[in-house]
């Protein structure tokens, strides 16, 4: 698939997500990868329900620069990282959906396990429920390098698939393409919200 119409699918998913309410008030952020040095990254400010590709910014991998000289995304610095760490991923989606903010502020712990969700097998390479999936809980912070070295250094000693949460901020996610990133999405907004009312639910 052509970066162009790489744009186009990231484009569709941003008016889904947008529909969704999983990116209001201009918030979140999605890009594409170009190849191993560039991707295509929404430019800040924008709704991303009603973005079009003129909405992107070509963005330099090792070093977050946008030589058209417009402002990317504040979370640059998050999408070119998991392009470093993973070469096979193709497309990042950073939403702020309700579910995902208010567990990863439930969730008291560095890890968020799920477990016994038959919906685990929408994503990549899990094949029963049985397994245990972590998805990592980082703290928010304003500093998006120091940030970025605290992902880093977590994907150095532990697996680090799918996606991350941000505390009290949203969800990280990402695939080999568009459209498993957009599963991913799915699949993990599923799972939290399961997560979410279970939790509720043992507290009756």
């Amino acid at each position: 698939m052509t970066v162009n119409q790489q744009l186009d699918a990231l484009v569709t998913a941003c008016h889904w997500i947008g529909e969704k309410g999983w990116a209001p008030a201009t918030g979140g952020n999605m890009s594409v990868r170009e190849d191993a040095h560039w991707c295509w990254l929404s430019e800040s400010g924008k709704d991303k329900g009603t973005l079009t590709s003129r909405d992107f910014l070509q963005v330099s991998i090792a070093d977050n620069q946008a030589p058209s000289g417009r402002k990317p995304s504040a979370e640059t610095g998050l999408h070119t990282l998991i392009y470093r760490l993973f070469p096979q991923a193709g497309a990042v989606l950073h939403v702020h959906t309700v579910n995902a903010t208010v567990l990863s502020r439930i969730e008291k712990s560095a890890e968020l396990v799920l477990h016994g969700y038959e919906m685990q097998k929408s994503l990549s390479g899990q094949t029963t429920h049985l397994d245990r999936v972590a998805i990592p809980v980082f703290e928010n912070d304003q500093d998006i390098d120091a940030l970025a070295r605290r992902i880093e250094h977590y994907a150095a000693e532990r697996p680090l698939s799918y996606g991350f949460l941000l505390r009290g901020h949203g969800l990280t996610c990402w695939g080999r393409d568009v459209a498993e990133a957009r599963r991913h999405l799915e699949g993990l907004e599923f799972l939290f919200e399961c997560e979410l009312r279970l939790r509720q639910l043992e507290k009756v």
